[in-house]
């Protein structure tokens, strides 16, 4: 299968799921994760209350935060500043996932400021974009992607540190996918716009599909070109998401 040599991503992202009875029944599957940590990065993005409990468990899976607090420490409750998640070895977070966009209030200027911060503290930032069905019917896909890319483009500045997902929102939880093909496309598209940033910017940033993705559709997703890896919801808690990280090997 054709690559551009990147090294993969495969991420999980467990949302509100995952207690500490299922975590200690999901320990099998965590353990059997067979992977070469040279080709591929393994992640997972529990529940801000088991982050450090997971990061000790598993030295071999990189554990990050679902959310980053636009703020520093200070008087801001029930915020996860940099500082504090860095303080448990917590040096990765997701944002401007469309459930954050959605419920929470998470508008461009606020998701601006959540990369700004996470890019001051250094962290690694798995920054989400994608559209909904009405975009898509009414083939506003690419724009409405730029807009959030534009976004990313006015806040961050080490490209090194980011990777873009692209998660259709009409393909979240709903058992719907984009085809490779239609998923391909879109990636590509966003390599052509990470091309206008810079040389860094192209040859650097991981792009990864979210969207029902499983233990079915992963071989076929994971060869196209520009599919650099998988941010998975549902089946991330299931131990399909050991399929998923074997997927990546296809590419290697």
């Amino acid at each position: 299968v054709e690559s551009n040599n990147k090294k993969l991503l495969i991420g999980g992202n467990w949302k509100s799921n995952g207690d500490t009875a299922f975590i200690d029944s999901f320990d099998g599957t965590l353990k059997s994760l067979d992977f070469d940590s040279s080709k591929v990065d393994v992640m997972i993005f529990p529940t801000s209350l088991h982050l450090e409990k997971l990061r000790e468990r598993y030295p071999q899976i990189i554990v990050g935060s679902q959310n980053i607090s636009k703020h520093g420490n200070g008087a801001y409750t029930g915020e996860l500043s940099p500082s504090l998640l860095k303080d448990i070895g917590i040096n990765t977070t997701l944002i401007g996932h469309s459930e954050r966009r959605q419920f929470f209030g998470d508008d461009e200027e606020t998701i601006s400021l959540k990369l700004k911060n996470a890019e001051a503290n250094g962290m690694y930032i798995v920054f989400c974009v994608g559209e909904n069905l009405k975009d898509r019917e009414d083939n506003n896909t690419i724009n409405v992607i730029k807009a959030q890319l534009d976004t990313c483009r006015k806040s961050i500045t080490n490209w090194k540190n980011i990777a873009i997902a692209y998660e259709p929102v009409w393909a979240i939880g709903t058992g719907k996918t984009a085809s490779p093909e239609e998923a391909q496309a879109v990636h590509a598209d966003i390599r052509k716009w990470l091309r206008s940033v810079g040389e860094t910017a192209e040859k650097s940033v991981r792009i990864i599909y979210g969207g029902s993705v499983n233990e079915n559709n992963c071989d076929s997703l994971i060869k196209q070109v520009n599919i650099d890896g998988f941010l998975v919801g549902g089946a991330s808690l299931k131990p399909a998401f050991k399929n998923i990280v074997d997927s990546s090997k296809l590419k290697n």
